[in-house]
């Protein structure tokens, strides 16, 4: 079953700097385990037992926390050939942090963190290079998740659809981009309501800020999304 999905795992960004061809015999130190997830299924659920660094092999799937008042805050969006359970590879937690829904028929890889972090028994050469990925992919997560509490922290709708749309113009480098959720999933993610926000959404558009289609976003006006930012 894993050589069906080769190609997705090698695009992972733990495999980054290893040749594709070698991968097959690392997964087999590895010892993966592959398991099938229909709609809505949920993949992983926040407190249960930690069974080991998933990798979504295909499909599309959400990363979510529940609040204390009891509402479900997107985290981010995971497709195929993105991790989940890395920021917790290198803790002494045994619980799952978060739970992952499978937003469509998905399929999902299971290494066990030992395999990733202790001494490998066969001393393969690659894997150092599998810490070194771990330890970037931690990083580079850790640092999404503050860019996220920031914009959390703006009170204002527009100013939380700004930072966003700013913060995604910065990455990509281009004033349009398609963002990878939908209404319900990006107002989960800002932690704010559906029919409030798409209100908003048509406000800058009316006013020559942003125009849209669906998931696809066009920034019209920059400098007047930064300086709604700073309001």
């Amino acid at each position: 079953m894993l050589r069906n999905y080769l190609d997705v795992i090698s695009k992972s960004a733990l495999f980054e700097g290893i040749e594709s061809h070698n991968i097959e015999g690392m997964l087999k130190c590895l010892t993966p385990i592959v398991r099938n997830y229909k709609r809505n299924d949920m993949i992983t659920l926040a407190g249960e037992p930690f069974t080991g660094i998933g990798i979504l092999l295909k499909g599309e799937a959400s990363v979510s926390k529940e609040t204390p008042s009891g509402n479900r805050m997107v985290i981010h969006m995971i497709e195929p050939g993105d991790m989940f359970g890395e920021m917790i590879a290198f803790s002494d937690h045994s619980a799952w942090p978060a739970t992952v829904q499978a937003v469509e028929d998905s399929a999902a890889l299971f290494i066990p963190r030992d395999r990733i972090i202790n001494e490998c028994q066969r001393l393969c050469s690659w894997h150092r290079a599998i810490i070194q990925n771990m330890l970037r992919l931690v990083s580079n997560r850790a640092i999404m998740l503050n860019k996220k509490l920031e914009i959390l922290t703006i009170k204002s709708m527009r100013g939380k659809l700004c930072a966003l749309f700013l913060d995604q113009y910065q990455r990509e480098g281009r004033a349009t981009f398609t963002l990878n959720m939908n209404r319900n999933q990006l107002a989960d993610f800002l932690n704010v309501s559906r029919p409030s926000m798409s209100r908003e959404l048509g406000r800058m558009k009316e006013e020559g800020l942003i125009d849209y289609h669906l998931s696809s976003i066009r920034l019209l006006d920059i400098p007047a999304l930064k300086r709604a930012l700073d309001n």
